[in-house]
């Protein structure tokens, strides 16, 4: 069990942000955490790897990381860390690049094997693609086979075919390994396919923690569909008003009664839902 009770003042784009996390992971399970920019999530993060303090206590499975006498410094944490942007040595290749984390070859080729990366441990990470070189780094923070595997949007820079694959791969080396993972992502498709629970956090504090499905839909009474999104142009397409809204990675058109025409405009955030629906599904 992970045991985080911490605080932690912030000087945010909109002022004074007071962090304050309670939160008990269990063991070996995938958590998401969500929320808006500046809402405390990256510090979270930070802050159990030891890259930053804070008041309160982090204890690991009986072992304390943090507490009023106690700061493990983060090289003595067993966490592993991934960052958006790669962080890997240019002047080293990526057999190099694992090794330095830990010399263990065995363990850096099974991981290379797991990932379809075998054939391109002697290249340099200048000469790999974006979703390579976030393979590396995953395949590096899991060479010490770390108790907590720290992920803080590592797939927002990829194109979709990538983000979805490596989501499947990141899912596989999370149960071969039984790490707990802990992510950071804004993406409500990425966050439901990969967790077991997930945390909203919102103006420093965990609104809500539980499974996927209760954090994350948010139909109610009779409504079948219900998703966010943001109204990009309204146009008249001959007596109707045409909404273009944006949802996720999609743009929808939507037709405006009267009443919506009236009262909507162009920026607006809206949620689209639908009652009295029968959906066609089609693989595409």
């Amino acid at each position: 069990m992970i045991d985080i009770d911490i605080i932690k003042r912030l000087e945010g784009s909109n002022g004074e942000l007071k962090l304050d996390i309670k939160l008990e992971i269990k063991e070996g399970s995938f958590v998401s955490i969500l929320g808006k920019s500046g809402s405390g999530k990256t510090t979270l993060l930070r802050i159990l790897a030891g890259l930053e303090s804070s008041a309160g206590h982090i204890e690991i499975d009986g072992e304390f990381w943090l507490n009023k006498k106690i700061f493990v410094h983060p090289r003595q944490r067993s966490v592993g860390f991934v960052f958006q942007d790669y962080t890997l040595f240019p002047n080293m290749s990526v057999f190099e690049n694992l090794l330095f984390a830990k010399d263990d070859k065995k363990l850096a080729i099974s991981l290379l094997e797991m990932t379809e990366l075998d054939n391109l441990k002697d290249r340099y990470p200048l000469k790999l693609s974006g979703g390579q070189q976030q393979r590396v780094s995953i395949c590096r923070a899991l060479m010490r086979k770390p108790k907590i595997l720290l992920l803080d949007e590592p797939l927002s820079a990829l194109d979709m075919q990538m983000r979805e694959k490596l989501q499947t791969e990141i899912l596989k080396l999370h149960k071969t390994f039984g790490t707990t993972t802990i992510m950071v992502s804004h993406s409500p498709n990425e966050i439901y396919k990969m967790s077991d629970f997930v945390a909203l956090i919102e103006d420093g504090k965990v609104k809500k923690y539980g499974k996927p499905k209760d954090i994350l839909l948010k139909t109610s009474g009779s409504q079948k569909f219900s998703f966010g999104g943001r109204i990009l142009d309204i146009y008249r397409a001959d007596i109707l008003k045409i909404a273009v809204i944006a949802i996720d990675n999609q743009i929808v058109e939507i037709v405006l009664d009267s009443n919506e025409a009236e009262i909507l405009k162009i920026g607006d955030s809206v949620r689209v839902s639908t009652k009295a629906f029968s959906p066609i599904v089609s693989k595409i």
